[in-house]
């Protein structure tokens, strides 16, 4: 009995045991850089997209917020072919460089901050891998936002003032800098950024709201997990459609102070200015001068650009598990 187990001892020695090494694992630290660049990259791709789809109906409606003539339906079509018949097809896009310098970073940020306010309010209230419930939907949204907006506001004062003024007036993005700073100081490239701020928390906080919550409720009620390209579609139309009438009074009041250097007014307050429009124009048609073409415009941007994001990452998460696995 003695021999047999040392024999058996012997003999376990003997073999060969390789421990596993996980060689092509990545780490916890890799996994969230990665996450973070599918978010930068995604949210990049899906803003370029959406505000180049619509920006001849985006210039078109700043055009209007910032002038007193009266918005309708005819006068946007008469201004969009006046500015086709004057300056060319192409002049349409005007300021869409502007825009893309500006919306690139912002979208990245935007996007790529709401998965990581998803993923830390997720784990404060104890939701961590799990939809979150309405409230922290809101917040996440609104911060993401927010943090966008704070970082890349001096580019979407360049944009709005390429959009209003002709072309002979600022020659490329830089110059509308330099002219800016030189004319009317530094500090007028952060005119308007109360009321942007102000606006994007209502804008972007139901916008994601009615995203998600429009996705889960699909999920709970079709048992797919994930909806089709149509359907994403539609969801971000009605995202866009909620989150961008609850904001719309505050983006008319951002764009006539961003442009009142070029426009010949002087807006020192959201509610001097405010108080301005109504009594030149209205309530309705001044602070919600522009609101029909939005509805038009908004959902369109919004639904590609959610759907946009969202694809890209499936896609992109497709590609690194195919890498993962060929390795």
């Amino acid at each position: 009995m003695g021999n047999g187990v040392r024999e058996g001892q012997v003999d376990f020695k003997r073999q060969d045991v390789e421990p596993i090494t996980p060689t092509h694992l990545p780490s916890e630290g890799n996994q969230e850089k990665k996450k973070v660049l599918n978010s930068l990259m995604s949210g990049a791709l899906a803003g370029a997209v959406a505000k180049t789809a619509v920006a001849p109906l985006d210039r078109t409606k700043i055009m209007f917020q910032v002038s007193s003539k009266r918005f309708s339906a005819k006068e946007a079509y008469r201004l969009i072919y006046r500015t086709y018949l004057n300056e060319g097809f192409w002049s349409l896009w005007r300021g869409n460089s502007a825009t893309m310098v500006r919306v690139i970073p912002y979208a990245a940020i935007q996007f790529c901050a709401h998965e990581e306010y998803k993923q830390l309010l997720g784990s404060y209230y104890g939701f961590q891998g799990k939809a979150l419930t309405p409230f922290p939907r809101f917040i996440a949204g609104s911060l993401a936002g927010t943090t966008a907006a704070m970082l890349t506001y001096p580019l979407d004062m360049v944009r709005a003032r390429m959009a209003v003024t002709p072309k002979e007036m600022y020659s490329n993005i830089v110059h509308v800098f330099i002219r800016i700073s030189r004319e009317e100081g530094l500090k007028t490239l952060y005119r308007g950024f109360t009321p942007t701020i102000l606006g994007v928390i209502p804008y972007a906080g139901l916008s994601f709201f009615t995203y998600e919550t429009l996705k889960k409720l699909h999920a709970d009620h079709s048992g797919k997990l994930q909806p089709s390209p149509p359907e994403r579609l539609l969801f971000g139309a009605c995202a866009g459609l909620i989150g961008q009438s609850a904001s719309y009074p505050l983006d008319v009041v951002r764009r006539r102070m961003q442009t009142a250097g070029v426009m010949g007014h002087t807006y020192s307050s959201i509610l001097l200015t405010m108080q301005e429009i109504i009594r030149e124009e209205g309530l309705i048609r001044g602070l919600y001068k522009g609101l029909s073409m939005n509805w038009v415009k908004g959902p369109i941007a919004v639904g590609i650009s959610f759907t946009t994001f969202d694809l890209t990452q499936i896609l992109l998460r497709k590609l690194q598990h195919s890498t993962n696995v060929e390795r």
